[in-house]
C-alpha cells in the first residue's frame, strides 16, 4: 500500500483543469453530444439481473480516464492485492483486514501468518449452522422445555447496524422466530425489550468483539439481572445466553459457557462483521441456506473488485464518481435512496460503513490533510424521500449526488403498486438530470410583478437539472443480490480510502469520547463535588444534578 497524497500526483492537477473546462456543461448536452451515452456509462452484472447506470453524471470519457488515472498512480491494484492477501493494511491497529475471507466460496486457502484461516472459518459458520437449524427446528429449548420464540441481539454499531439492516432488507425469508436488537443504552430501549420478551422461550445473543463495550455489557448485564430474578436459577442461564467475541476469556469470566461462544477474530471489522458470527442472528431469522446466499453474492462482488478492469469495475467507478463530486465539485453529502421498503435501513448502515472508515483527517504519512475526505451519507425509502428532502436536491443551492436503488420484481403484488414506485424511481432520475426550463422573463419595476403575474410564477417552477445520480437496478433483491450490494459499497469505500491515502479500517475518533463518559460517570456515580471540566460542561452536569434520582 502506497502512502500518497493524491493532490500531488500528476492526474490530480490534470483533473483540476479538466474541471474547470466541463464544469458548466449541462447535462442535456452530454447526452445530446452522445446518442450512446447510457450504452457507454452502464454497466451489467449477475447475467444482467443487475443494472449500474453512471451515465446521468457531470463527467465525460475524459474525466473516466484521468480518473482512473489517479487510481493507478496511487496504487490501487497493489491496495486490492494486499488486502485479500492478509497483509496488515490496518496499520495503527497492525491487523490485517480480512473480512472477504468470511464468504471465501472457492477452495483457495487464505493464509495469515502461515496458517490457513479457512479452517476456522467453516468451523464457526458449521457451528453457527448447527446451532441456528436446533433452535429453529425446536430441538433447543429454554429452562421450562418450551420451544425458543424469540431471539436478542444485544450488540452496538457494527454489532448491530449490519444484522439488523440485513433482517429488515430481507423480511420476506424470515421464519417464525421473532428477531429484536437492543444497542441504545438508553434504559427505555433496555424496558421494551424486557416486556416484550418471554425469558422462558428468548434467547439472547451478546455480541462485541472485545467483550468491553460499555453500552453493549451494561445492557447484557441488565437483562442478565432480570433473567435470574424471573427464573432463581444460575444454570439456566446456558440455555439462554450466548457471545460472539474475540474476548473468549472475557464472555467466560462474565457466565457465558465455553459452546455457547461464537468466535470472531481481530482482523474482523466492526462494521464488516455481519459476515461472520455476528450475522448469527440473521441466519436464525433467515436460515443457513439463505445466509450462505447472501455470502455468495458478496463473494461474486469480491471476484469483480479483485478480477476485474478498473474500467468496467462497479466499486471502483462509483468511488472514483464520489471523488469527482467531493473533491472538485465540492460537494459535502451524498444520499442513498432505496425505492424498496425493506430496504429501508440501508442508508443508515452505509452511513456507519463509510463515515467511521473514511472519515479522517490525518493521512497515512501521518500529515494533516487539506483534502476532502469521507462525504456526509444519508438518505430514506422513496417516495417518503420525495416528499421530505427532494425540494432542496432539485432546487437548492447544494449540489447533492444521489444513488438510486430498487428491485424490479416486488415481494408483493398488489395491483399496480411498484409499477408507480418504479415510475417515481425515473422520472426522479430524469428530473434531477434534465430538469424544467421557463422561458425567462426580466422585470423592470414591482408593477410589472402584476402585469406579468403567470411569467413571474414561472420562475419559481423551474428546474435549473444538471443534478447528477447513480442508478442501482435488481430484477430482485433477494439474499443473493444483498450480498453483491452490500460489498459493492464495501469495496467502494475501500478504494476512496486508499485515493485519499488514510487508513480506512481504524476509528480511534469514538475513542476519546468514551475516555471521558467513563471519567464523568465515576464522577456522576459517586457525586464528586469537583467536576475539573469547562464551564458548559461543569453547568450542563450541575443542571443533572438538581433532578437526579
Amino acid at each position: 500500500m502506497k502512502y500518497i497524497n493524491p493532490t500531488q500526483t500528476a492526474s490530480w492537477k490534470v483533473l483540476k483543469n479538466h474541471f474547470d473546462e466541463i464544469k458548466n456543461i449541462h447535462l442535456v448536452d452530454l447526452f445530446q453530444c452522445d446518442k450512446n451515452r447510457f450504452k457507454n456509462f452502464s454497466f451489467f452484472l449477475h447475467n444482467k439481473q443487475v443494472l449500474i447506470d453512471i451515465s446521468k453524471n457531470r463527467i465525460t470519457d475524459k474525466t473516466i480516464q484521468l480518473l482512473l488515472q489517479l487510481v493507478h498512480e496511487v496504487g490501487l491494484k497493489q491496495s486490492i492485492q494486499d488486502m485479500f492477501n492478509g497483509e496488515y493494511i490496518n496499520c495503527t491497529e497492525n491487523r490485517p483486514v480480512l473480512h472477504t475471507a468470511l464468504r471465501n466460496q472457492s477452495n483457495t486457502p487464505v493464509i495469515l501468518n502461515n496458517i490457513d484461516i479457512m479452517s476456522d472459518i467453516r468451523s464457526v459458520l458449521n457451528k453457527m449452522k448447527n446451532f441456528s437449524h436446533d433452535v429453529i427446528s425446536g430441538l433447543w429449548r429454554g429452562y421450562s422445555g418450551k420451544r425458543i420464540k424469540n431471539v436478542v441481539n444485544i450488540g452496538i454499531g457494527g454489532s448491530d447496524l449490519g444484522p439488523k439492516m440485513v433482517i429488515q432488507a430481507l423480511k420476506e425469508y424470515n421464519n417464525h422466530l421473532n428477531v429484536f436488537y437492543l444497542s441504545n443504552i438508553d434504559s427505555t430501549e433496555v424496558w421494551d425489550i424486557i416486556k416484550l420478551n418471554n425469558f422462558e422461550s428468548t434467547i439472547f445473543l451478546i455480541s462485541s468483539k472485545t467483550f468491553k463495550t460499555q453500552e453493549t455489557l451494561t445492557n447484557a448485564r441488565t437483562i442478565q439481572d432480570f433473567f435470574f430474578k424471573k427464573v432463581g436459577n444460575y444454570d439456566f442461564i446456558e440455555k439462554h445466553f450466548f457471545a460472539i467475541t474475540a474476548n473468549i476469556s472475557g464472555a467466560l469470566e462474565f457466565g457465558i459457557k465455553p459452546n455457547n461462544i461464537f468466535r470472531l477474530w481481530d482482523w474482523v471489522g466492526g462494521r464488516y462483521s455481519l459476515w461472520s458470527a455476528v450475522g448469527l442472528s440473521i441466519m436464525l431469522s433467515i436460515g443457513y441456506d439463505n445466509f450462505n446466499r447472501l455470502l455468495c453474492g458478496a463473494y461474486d462482488m469480491d471476484m469483480h473488485f479483485k478480477n476485474t478492469s478498473f474500467e468496467k469495475n462497479i466499486p471502483v467507478l462509483l468511488a472514483l464518481i464520489g471523488i469527482w463530486y467531493n473533491n472538485f465539485f465540492y460537494s459535502d453529502t451524498e444520499v442513498i435512496l432505496p425505492y424498496y421498503q425493506n430496504l429501508c435501513k440501508f442508508p443508515q448502515y452505509i452511513q456507519q460503513s463509510s463515515m467511521e472508515s473514511n472519515g479522517k483527517s490525518i493521512d497515512r504519512n501521518g500529515d494533516k490533510i487539506d483534502w476532502q475526505t469521507g462525504p456526509i451519507l444519508w438518505g430514506e425509502v422513496g417516495t417518503n424521500a420525495q416528499h421530505s428532502f427532494f425540494q432542496l436536491i432539485h432546487q437548492g443551492t447544494k449540489l447533492i449526488p444521489c444513488d438510486f436503488i430498487a428491485s424490479i420484481i416486488s415481494d408483493h403484488s398488489i395491483n399496480n403498486h411498484n409499477t408507480i414506485l418504479l415510475s417515481n424511481f425515473f422520472a426522479q432520475t430524469h428530473a434531477l438530470a434534465f430538469g424544467k426550463h421557463f422561458k425567462k422573463i426580466n422585470f423592470f419595476s414591482s408593477n410589472d410583478i402584476q402585469v406579468y403575474n403567470n411569467n413571474y410564477i414561472d420562475k419559481f417552477k423551474n428546474f435549473d437539472g444538471n443534478k447528477p445520480s447513480n442508478s442501482i437496478l435488481f430484477k430482485k433483491i433477494d439474499p443473493y443480490a444483498l450480498g453483491l450490494l452490500i460489498a459493492l459499497y464495501e469495496h467502494k469505500i475501500f478504494t476512496q480510502g486508499i485515493i485519499f491515502n488514510i487508513f480506512s479500517f481504524d476509528q480511534w475518533g469514538v475513542e476519546l469520547g468514551k475516555v471521558i463518559s467513563n471519567d464523568l460517570y465515576s464522577k456522576l456515580i459517586y457525586k464528586e463535588c469537583i467536576l475539573g471540566y469547562d464551564s458548559s460542561t461543569n453547568g450542563l452536569i450541575d443542571f443533572y444534578n438538581l433532578y437526579r434520582k
